[in-house]
């Protein structure tokens, strides 16, 4: 009997071998799924230069994000890549070339042992012509921060961006909310300028005119706003525009003596929550208001980035038409499309091209080069996000992606 209940338990030692075995690969298994949906790798802005294209943005690394600056060939083939591999998280939101340094502006939240409360600061990071990093330069005021693009000038750097209070931090403050900053040339603050609330107010893109800077985001409660100061960072006048979607006014153009700014306008008597149209809006240069021109599609459409073609401006940004069939009473899914528009001074539409139907493709960049149109985009596949390239001729025909 005794060889019979040891043959017993051998075998359920066995059996239960096998199945934590069959357990452990299954886990492995998920893990990988899971880790193989959470995959992004995108780009927010690039910069054209004598030999490619330099570009900044993210990538996720071993569970978190990592901003990435990338320097590309006349081919379109990586010839650097530096990812910014400080601990936590980091994100890359614009860069532009100096002599021969980039400068690249984003955000950075530093590990739990140096941030508890998981909050983030701007960042501005000056690399050589190989990608090392030079210089750099972290701030904050508020809480969370972020530095969202950059001019350089001949004595320095205007940068733009926010700092805020943290989701559930409590407080009224005249310090915080939209920021533009300038440095000198070693990365030392000259001066700084802020606007709005401290919740939630953040400049997205900024230009300069005639000796003045103009800058254009949000305040609190999903209102655009465009700014003009003077080269001093002393701000003259501020124009409310109400109501953009909750990221605001994103690019703004010259031309013909006129501002153009785009974003999104959430129309107040919308029913739904994310129904929004894409949107531009002319100024004179002292913020005035002087038109502006809405593209209604079926669901969710912003503007991106705008740029100046001779007498035209040029636009990409997306549309995003609410899946039905997708959505759950949790999530909210949409199926978004890159879009391309292009109006001229006196705001008349003359083309909008969808890029491709029934794909989630963001585009959020352009330039043009050699007559070509190049895109910045990135876009879903089986695996998360991937960022390519995409190119239209100078008639605005697709000729390719890379």
């Amino acid at each position: 009997m005794n060889k019979i209940y040891k043959r017993i338990i051998k075998i359920i030692v066995a059996i239960c071998i096998i199945i934590l075995i069959v357990d452990i690969i299954y886990l492995i298994y998920i893990s990988s799924k899971k880790k193989q949906k959470l995959y992004f790798d995108t780009i927010n802005a690039f910069e054209i230069t004598n030999d490619g294209i330099i570009s900044v943005g993210s990538y996720n690394k071993d569970g978190y994000e990592k901003a990435k600056l990338t320097k590309y060939n006349s081919k379109n083939k990586k010839t650097i890549e530096k990812i910014y591999s400080k601990k936590y998280n980091s994100s890359y939101f614009n860069v532009k070339k100096d002599d021969n340094y980039f400068i690249a502006v984003g955000d950075y939240e530093a590990n739990k042992s140096e941030n508890k409360n998981n909050v983030r600061s701007a960042l501005i990071v000056k690399y050589d012509k190989n990608g090392k990093i030079i210089k750099e330069k972290r701030f904050q005021v508020l809480g969370d921060s972020k530095f969202t693009n950059i001019l350089v000038v001949s004595d320095g750097y205007i940068v733009s961006g926010q700092s805020i209070y943290e989701n559930m931090t409590l407080g009224l403050s005249d310090e915080g909310g939209a920021f533009l900053i300038k440095y000198d040339k070693d990365l030392n603050e000259v001066w700084r300028s802020n606007y709005g609330g401290s919740k939630s107010a953040i400049y997205n893109d900024l230009i300069i005119i005639n000796s003045n800077i103009y800058a254009i985001g949000k305040d609190s409660v999903n209102t655009g706003i465009i700014s003009k100061y003077n080269m001093d960072g002393t701000r003259i006048t501020t124009t409310n525009y109400s109501y953009t979607d909750s990221i605001g006014f994103t690019s703004i153009v010259n031309m013909n003596n006129s501002l153009y700014v785009v974003g999104s306008k959430k129309v107040k008597k919308d029913k739904s929550s994310y129904d929004t149209d894409s949107l531009i809006v002319k100024y004179n240069y002292d913020c005035q208001k002087l038109d502006e021109k809405i593209y209604r599609g079926k669901g969710i459409e912003r503007f991106n980035k705008a740029i100046v073609d001779n007498k035209n401006i040029v636009i990409v940004g997306q549309t995003g038409i609410y899946n039905k069939k997708k959505s759950t009473d949790k999530e909210n899914v949409f199926d978004y499309n890159g879009i391309l528009a292009i109006y001229n001074s006196n705001l008349k539409r003359i083309k909008l091209l969808n890029y491709k139907k029934n794909t989630n493709n963001y585009f959020t960049d352009i330039k043009k080069h050699n007559n070509n149109f190049i895109i910045s985009s990135y876009h879903s596949n089986k695996n998360g996000y991937a960022s390519e390239f995409i190119n239209y001729n100078n008639s605005f025909q697709l000729i390719g992606e890379k």
